[in-house]
This record gives C-alpha cells, structure tokens and sequence, in this order.
C-alpha cells in the first residue's frame, strides 16, 4: 500500500510550488482543489464561497479530498504518494473561522489517515494574494497555528519543512522519507 504524504501549511507558504516539483520528478501527487471550488463558486455569483457559505466551500472541499484519498487507495500503488493539503485542513480552517465541523468531518478525520505530514511555515517572502488567496500574511500565520493544532490533536507529528529553494525543501522532504 503506498504511503499517504500530506504537505500542509498556511496560505502562500509553498506547498503547491513543491508539489509541481515532485510532480516533475515522477512522483505521484493529488493537486490543492480549493481553487477550482473558488473559481467555480465565482462562476455562480459568488465571489469568495470560503467566506460567504463557509460550510458549503468545506463541504465540496472535504469531499473532493475524500475522493482523492479514495483514488489512490483503488490504484493499488506501492510507491509514496503527495498530497496537496488533507482532510484535517479542511477542519482547520473551520476552526479558524469559529465554525462548527459537522460531526461526519470529524469521524471521517480518524478513518482517512496520513502516514506523513510535513508542514510547510509562514514565510513572508513568497506569500501572494491573488484572486483565490483572500488570505493576508497575517491572517495566514494564524491559520497555519490551526491547522498545526488540528494535525497534532489527531496524534500526528507534523515536520517542519525549513524555507529555502524549492529543490532544497524537496530534497529535504524526499530524504526524510527515506531515513527509517
């Protein structure tokens, strides 16, 4: 059964950025969708679904990450495979917003396990808003707080991906993998 490798952090911290890079090297990766959710809520009229049906954005988020779990348990791989955020994640940033997860999140976050976690910090110097990151860096630093208490509340042991090039952080991630 392969590996389950979650990379998660707050908004704008490079998580994407090294999942095109594994990506690059052959690795199997499962892309972030919260940006295909936004862009599809903008398409309906709704300019940030996360903030104005925060249920209904996590809903349609916890079900596409669901399915991509499921994906990768029905491919029957043996080699590692990264995921671009969790299911916790999605818990996390309700919990940010002062928002009840409904308790079908919560059973599911003790199903749907990870074997790795790393966790990518705040870093000033490459966080972007844009049209789907509302987030400020500010607000990003908090978020990141949430989802490190929501991952080791669930008995994970987040590791730190230092900041760096994105080669290096790769390297860093792959050779972590590597040592027993």
């Amino acid at each position: 059964m392969a590996s389950k490798i979650v990379l998660t952090g707050g908004p704008g911290t490079g998580k994407t950025t090294i999942i095109k890079q594994l990506d690059a090297l052959g690795h199997v990766c499962q892309h972030e969708i919260s940006r295909q959710i936004i862009l599809e809520g903008q398409k309906n009229g709704i300019s940030q679904l996360f903030l104005e049906d925060p249920l209904a954005f996590s809903q349609a988020l916890f079900q596409g990450r669901k399915a991509q779990y499921h994906e990768v348990n029905q491919a029957l791989l043996s080699h590692p495979v990264f995921f671009d955020r969790g299911l916790p994640d999605v818990v996390a940033y309700m919990d940010y917003l002062n928002q009840q997860s409904p308790e079908k999140f919560l059973k599911d976050l003790e199903t749907y396990r990870y074997d790795y976690v790393f966790i990518l910090p705040p870093w000033q110097a490459i966080h972007v808003q844009d049209n789907e990151r509302y987030e400020s860096f500010d607000q990003g630093q908090k978020i990141h707080q949430y989802i490190v208490n929501r991952y080791e509340n669930l008995g994970y042991r987040p590791i730190e991906v230092p900041v760096g090039p994105v080669n290096q952080r790769t390297e860093f991630i792959l050779n972590h993998l590597n040592t027993p």
